[in-house]
């Protein structure tokens, strides 16, 4: 049996919720994301420009670790990375700006996929954009609760001394498994469902949980 062969199996395993534990998650999603050096990149110049409560997450990571999975090229279906961060003390769309053309200037070749965002100044804008109410929130991770699905609710981030900080309020069993599970913390069926056909069409092994069956 191949190394490549082996190192599948144990990663089918992970999918499973009672098949290995959370602390094994983690540690496998930290080996993906330290092997794959445009990701690191990004980490390094986010914690370089010390930006406030900032992080990598959603689809630059779980996208990653699909691809990782079923054996394609780093970059396949990746439409951005999502880079977050919060600051409260300034919720101006020209401080945010800023923010976005700093992280710009530190990584130009990877310009056309980033989405930089203040998570503090959501509110400020997401019902006019779709069309319901936003919270404000408290914190750059309070934000993954809202996602559309649990499964893209995942965060990394690295410290000064070179530690990987990982986060995922609802667990990483589903990004492993390949499942697609709705978040009902926002009524956005029909976000979910055309980021479900999206996802689906790119990763046929996807298995989408329909929004009224979860």
């Amino acid at each position: 049996m191949s190394a490549d062969l082996q190192m599948n199996e144990r990663d089918a395993t992970l999918g499973d919720p009672y098949g290995a534990s959370e602390d094994t998650r983690l540690a496998r999603l930290e080996q993906i994301i330290r092997s794959i050096p445009h990701v690191m990149e990004i980490l390094t110049t986010v914690r370089d420009l010390d930006l406030p409560d900032a992080w990598l997450v959603s689809g630059g990571i779980y996208q990653t670790v699909w691809n990782v999975l079923t054996n394609r090229p780093m970059l396949h279906g990746i439409k951005d990375f999502d880079i977050i961060y919060f600051d409260g003390q300034d919720l101006s769309y020209e401080a945010e700006d800023a923010i976005i053309g700093k992280v710009n200037e530190a990584l130009p070749e990877w310009v056309s996929l980033l989405e930089v965002r203040n998570q503090a100044r959501v509110h400020l804008w997401y019902q006019q954009r779709f069309g319901r109410p936003y919270r404000p929130l408290d914190c750059a991770m309070d934000s993954l609760t809202t996602y559309a699905s649990r499964t893209h609710a995942v965060a990394a981030r690295l410290t000064q001394d070179g530690r990987m900080l990982l986060h995922a309020p609802f667990g990483l069993a589903n990004l492993f498994g390949m499942r697609l599970v709705p978040n009902y913390t926002q009524p956005n069926p029909e976000t979910y469902g055309e980021k479900a056909e999206r996802m689906k069409a790119l990763w046929p092994e996807l298995t989408v949980i329909p929004w009224d069956n979860a």
